[in-house]
């Protein structure tokens, strides 16, 4: 089978397997319904391996209209995917992932109800099927589509446990904040329809060059409208307030997915809408697309970090994590370069394997002990001494220790960048990182005071209520309480953090993203494959790899992580936060109508931005 062709089956095998689920998942027992559900994704991540391993080469670009509705003239009407290979490299890392979600998850859950042993998997087959569409899709509408499906599914994963009210309140703030997202997106696509006649990405890329000269208010106004949709899912400050609700109250496997590689295919949308359809002579100058990221990465970066480190509750400090390393991300993006984008590639790569590998350990935790509270976990983690050597790892990775893929991911984007955004790197990472260290220190050795039952009980000052504790929270484990974590659930963060490492150590894989990087980023390239069916030669840059600067600065971070977590665990737990914080805590009220205002302000800034 030739890689066009395989296209669609990515996309479709797993909307078949969550449909059969479905279908048949009333008569079916819960170990067949999640033996069917593993067998899916496992064959949808074969398909994605097959596809990226037969391109002939990284600047390749197979191609599949649906129906065999090709373009005339031009102009088309047809539904395209597209695998380059940053996209079918996505596609495989969405599938890998969902792979691991589910192994850790089986016979995770309470027993479901009667007749619905298959609502789960299918649910995670259909957010699947919904990520790795956008990932491949060549049309901005039916990307749009697709990234709705990822959206609505990952609502109704987040609400999983209908029967807890925090799990419908962080449901809720997600759709409602995500739905927001989805209109403003859709405006956007209207004003470029109106204007190019095109849905497509290189036809809409294509009539914009048509005309150049720099683009108009409209143009302008419709970047703005699809860009600020794409930055609610990477969540970017100021619109990632659902984020932390989400992942607070989100089942384990859940957040493993959404920090794993939701949020960073926000980060991939605005790559790939931006090269695709803004790059050219009548889209958006690049001084002002580099304005715009350069100031939401700056401002996502430093509120994630600090909001990162200020948490007790394990969740919503990976959470938090994941902002800061968003904002990352997007400075690397700024640059607007191969070598930027081949950074942020392996970063993301990497930090996908260490999140969701951090969120498996946090969720044994919270079954073994049923607190995801740093505090009241205090020296509880000795029973479990082989998490604990996995979360240590994690922080580390997270900090960016050699030879770890998001060492090798963040030096490669620092030196992109250059000049300030090297100190900026190294202390988000340290924060980040050493955030994770500290808690390890406090719940798997012990360090630090021992909690007074007072200090344990009581919420932080600003604090909106006991929840941002973690405490008392109920087990996801059918029967209660882990006596001891299930080989599945150890195997899975253990393979998700060797993966990290192998990112770092493999040669051809970062030889393979540079050169996937430079097709990424050629726009007439793009336009000329699709519309034409003629294969270019992007101009080639050096591949990513190792300096003696990149390592030692990421030596550095983690020395800083390392340091900052030892001081961070003397400070008593009771101790009240700094006065400064008090603002940013009360910022991340869990208040509805405060998060739309938000939205709306971020709206206003990335329009002030861009002009």
């Amino acid at each position: 089978m030739s890689v066009d062709r395989t296209l669609p089956l990515i996309v479709a095998a797993p909307l078949f397997g969550a449909a059969l689920l479905v279908g048949a998942g009333r008569r079916l027992p819960r170990s067949a319904a999640e033996v069917l559900g593993c067998l899916f994704a496992a064959g949808t991540a074969a398909l994605a391996l097959y596809a990226s391993a037969g391109t002939p080469s990284s600047t390749a670009r197979p191609l599949e209209w649906l129906g065999g509705w090709r373009p005339h003239g031009g102009a088309g009407v047809g539904i395209v995917l597209v695998g380059d290979r940053i996209g079918l490299g996505l596609a495989t890392l969405v599938s890998l992932l969902v792979v691991a979600a589910l192994a850790y998850a089986w016979r995770y859950f309470d027993e479901p109800p009667r007749r619905h042993a298959g609502s789960f998997p299918a649910l995670v087959l259909l957010f699947q099927a919904g990520m790795c569409g956008f990932a491949l899709a060549g049309d901005l509408f039916n990307a749009f589509v697709f990234f709705e499906l990822m959206g609505v599914v990952a609502y109704a994963l987040t609400g999983y446990r209908v029967e807890e009210a925090r799990a419908v309140q962080g449901a809720l703030v997600f759709g409602v904040v995500n739905s927001l997202g989805a209109y403003t997106t859709l405006l956007g696509i209207g004003l470029l329809y109106a204007r190019t006649g095109e849905l497509g990405l290189a036809q809409i890329g294509s009539a914009l060059d048509a005309h150049p000269g720099g683009p108009d208010a409209l143009v302008v106004a419709a970047f703005v409208l699809v860009a600020a949709g794409l930055l609610v899912k990477a969540a970017a400050v100021p619109f990632h307030f659902w984020l932390a609700d989400a992942h607070a109250v989100a089942p384990t496997p859940v957040c493993m997915l959404m920090s794993g590689v939701m949020v960073e295919l926000g980060v991939y949308g605005i790559a790939r809408v931006y090269w695709t359809v803004f790059a050219g002579p009548g889209g958006i100058p690049a001084p002002d697309a580099h304005r715009a990221l350069l100031a939401l990465g700056v401002l996502t970066a430093v509120l994630g970090a600090v909001m990162c480190g200020l948490q007790r509750h394990l969740k919503r400090l990976l959470a938090y994590s994941t902002v800061a390393h968003t904002g990352l991300f997007l400075i690397g993006l700024a640059v607007l370069t191969p070598e930027g984008l081949g950074g942020v590639a392996l970063y993301v790569l990497a930090h996908a394997g260490v999140k969701a590998a951090l969120f498996a350990c946090v969720g044994i935790l919270l079954d073994r002990f049923g607190s995801v509270d740093e505090p009241e976990l205090h020296g509880k983690g000795r029973q479990l001494p082989w998490v604990g050597v996995l979360f240590g790892t994690g922080g580390l990775a997270l900090a960016g220790l050699p030879p770890f893929g998001t060492a090798l991911g963040k030096a490669v984007t620092e030196e992109a960048v250059g000049g300030w955004a090297t100190a900026l790197f190294v202390v988000v990472s340290a924060v980040t990182g050493g955030a994770v260290l500290r808690a390890g220190a406090r719940v798997f050795l012990g360090l630090g005071p021992v909690p007074g039952s007072g200090a344990a009980a009581s919420p932080p000052a600003g604090a909106a209520d006991a929840e941002t504790t973690g405490k008392a929270e109920e087990p996801e484990t059918r029967g209660g309480r882990l006596s001891r974590a299930p080989v599945s659930m150890l195997a899975v963060p253990t393979a998700l953090l060797a993966g990290a490492l192998a990112v770092g150590l493999v040669p051809g894989l970062r030889t393979g993203i540079g050169r996937a990087a430079d097709a990424f980023t050629d726009h007439a390239g793009y336009l000329a494959a699709v519309l034409h069916g003629r294969a270019t030669e992007p101009a080639a840059t050096p591949p990513p790899h190792w300096t003696t600067a990149g390592v030692l600065w990421g030596l550095v971070a983690t020395a800083l992580a390392v340091g900052g977590a030892l001081l961070a665990v003397r400070r008593p737990l009771g101790a009240e936060p700094a006065r400064w914080t008090t603002p940013l805590r009360r910022l991340h009220s869990g208040h509805m109508g405060d998060y739309v205002a938000w939205f709306l302000a971020g709206v206003t800034l990335l329009g002030v931005l861009v002009v």
